[in-house]
C-alpha cells in the first residue's frame, strides 16, 4: 500500500511523456502559440486586482472587484455624509472589505495567470504581476502625498471597476474546467487564449491526461490531504518562501518606511520617491530576466540582496547610536532600504506566490491557498505589530534580526526550491509530488 501513491504519480508522468512523445513524432507544435489579444486582455483584467491590492497594501485605497469597489467607496466621501460616528463605522466596514478582498487577490490572481499563460512566457507574465504590485504601491505613495486619503480612496476604485467589467468577457481557466469534467469548455477556452490559428492538440492532451489520472486518485479537495507525505515538499517550499518573504521584514519596511528615513535623518518625501522609482525600474528588469535565468536563480540572488539590505540598514543605525560616521548614516540607510526593495521587486515579492501556484496540484489548490494565505497574513500581522516595538528597543537590532532570517532563507532556497522555468504545470506537479 505504501508504494501505491508513488506508482500512481509515476504513471501520470509516464502518460504525459508518452502523449508528448507521440505528438512530437506527429509533428504537432508545442501549442504555446502567439501572444493573443484575449490573453493580454485577460491578464490585464486579472492584474487590475493586483493593482488594487497594491494600493490597499500601501494605503487602504481599494482592492479586488466588488469587495474593493464597496470598500473604497465606504472609505471615501460617502462616510462624510453620515457624521463622525457613522463615518467611523463605514471606515471600519470599508477596511474589512479591503482586507477580505486582499486575501483573495494575492493568491487567486497569480494562480489564474499561471494557469492561462503559455509555459515559455509564463515567467514573464507572472513577473508583470510583481511589476503591477510595486507600481501600485509606488503610485499610491506618490499620489497620496499630494492629495487627501478620501480622494485617493475614490481614485482607487477605477481599477476595481475595470476588473468588474472585464470579468464578463474573459474565459475561465482551462485547467479548472478540465478538473471539473468540462473538457469541451476547457478546449474552447484554451483555443480562445492561444488563438484560432494555433494548434493546441499537445497542450490540451497533456492537461486532459493529467486531470483524468488525478480524478482517478482524488475525488475532492480536502484540507487534510495537504498533510500527506506526497505534498510535503510542495507545502514546505510554499510556506517556507512566504514565511521568508514576511519575516524578512517586508511589512516593516513598507509600513514604517517614513519612520526609517526620519530616524536616519534622510528627507522622507525624497526617500519615498527614490524608492518608488527604483522599484519600478527593477520590476521591469525582473520581467525581462525571469524566463532567461529562472525562478530559483532569481530567488537566490534576491534573498542575498534582502540579507545585505537589512545588514546595511542595521549597520547604519548601529554607527549612528555610537555617534560614528553620522554624516553617512542618511545615505547608507537609503542604500540599505533600496537594496532591500530591489530584492522584493526582483524576486521575493512575487515569485513565492508564483511558485506556489505552479507547484500545487489543482486537486489541493483551494486548500493550499487557504493555508498559504493564513500563513502569509499571520506573518504580515506579526511583523507589522512587532516592528515598532523592536525599532524602539534597538534601531539597528531589528534589521539585524531580519538579516539573520534572510541569511537562513538563502540556505533554504538553495536546498529546497526547485526550478520550474520552461516546464508545463503538469510536469512540475507530477515531479514534485512523487
Amino acid at each position: 500500500m505504501g508504494e501505491e501513491p508513488l506508482l500512481q504519480k509515476l504513471r501520470i508522468q509516464e502518460d504525459i511523456e508518452s502523449a508528448k512523445h507521440k505528438l512530437v513524432n506527429d509533428d504537432v507544435d508545442d501549442g504555446d502559440g502567439p501572444v493573443t489579444f484575449i490573453l493580454l486582455f485577460t491578464t490585464f483584467t486579472a492584474l487590475c486586482g493586483t493593482f488594487s491590492y497594491g494600493t490597499a497594501f500601501s494605503f487602504f485605497g481599494s482592492i479586488l472587484t466588488i469587495g474593493g469597489l464597496v470598500g473604497a467607496a465606504m472609505s471615501g466621501k460617502l462616510a462624510d455624509l453620515l457624521g463622525r460616528r457613522g463615518a467611523a463605522w463605514f471606515l471600519d466596514i470599508g477596511r474589512l472589505f479591503l482586507g477580505v478582498a486582499a486575501g483573495l487577490s494575492c493568491y487567486v490572481v497569480p494562480v489564474y495567470i499561471v494557469e492561462i499563460s503559455p509555459k515559455q512566457i509564463r515567467g514573464a507574465f507572472t513577473a508583470v504581476n510583481a511589476l503591477v504590485m510595486s507600481s501600485s504601491v509606488s503610485i499610491t505613495f506618490l499620489v497620496g502625498s499630494a492629495t487627501s486619503w478620501k480622494t485617493l480612496a475614490l481614485i482607487s476604485t477605477v481599477p476595481c471597476v475595470l476588473e468588474f467589467v472585464g470579468l464578463f468577457f474573459i474565459p475561465e481557466s482551462p485547467r479548472w474546467l478540465s478538473r471539473n469534467g468540462r473538457v469541451k469548455e476547457s478546449v474552447a477556452a484554451l483555443q480562445r487564449l492561444r488563438g484560432n490559428n494555433t494548434n493546441i492538440t499537445k497542450e490540451a492532451a497533456e492537461i486532459k491526461i493529467y486531470m483524468e489520472n488525478l480524478q482517478e486518485e482524488f475525488k475532492e479537495d480536502c484540507f487534510f490531504e495537504l498533510f500527506k507525505p506526497r505534498y510535503s515538499r510542495v507545502i514546505s517550499v510554499g510556506i517556507g518562501l512566504l514565511v521568508l518573504q514576511q519575516l524578512g521584514g517586508l511589512s516593516g519596511y513598507t509600513f514604517y518606511m517614513s519612520s526609517i528615513f526620519h530616524k536616519s535623518g534622510f528627507p522622507n518625501n525624497i526617500g519615498v520617491s527614490i524608492t518608488s522609482a527604483v522599484q519600478l525600474v527593477t520590476s521591469i528588469l525582473g520581467l525581462i530576466i525571469v524566463d532567461k535565468y529562472g525562478r530559483r536563480s532569481l530567488l537566490t540572488i534576491a534573498t542575498v540582496m534582502m540579507c545585505m539590505g537589512s545588514l546595511i540598514t542595521g549597520l547604519s543605525f548601529l554607527f549612528q547610536s555610537y555617534a560614528l560616521l553620522n554624516n553617512y548614516t542618511p545615505i547608507s540607510a537609503l542604500i540599505g532600504v533600496l537594496v532591500f526593495f530591489v530584492s522584493i521587486t526582483v524576486g521575493i515579492g512575487g515569485i513565492p506566490w508564483v511558485m506556489v501556484s505552479e507547484m500545487t496540484p489543482i486537486n489541493v489548490k483551494g486548500s493550499a491557498g487557504t493555508l498559504c494565505n493564513l500563513t502569509s497574513w499571520s506573518c504580515n500581522w506579526f511583523v507589522s505589530y512587532t516592528f515598532n516595538f523592536l525599532f524602539q528597543w534597538s534601531t539597528s537590532g531589528v534589521f539585524f534580526i531580519y538579516s539573520i532570517i534572510s541569511g537562513l532563507g538563502i540556505l533554504f532556497v538553495l536546498k529546497m526550491v526547485p526550478e520550474t522555468r520552461g516546464r508545463s504545470l503538469e510536469e512540475i506537479q507530477a515531479d514534485i509530488t512523487r
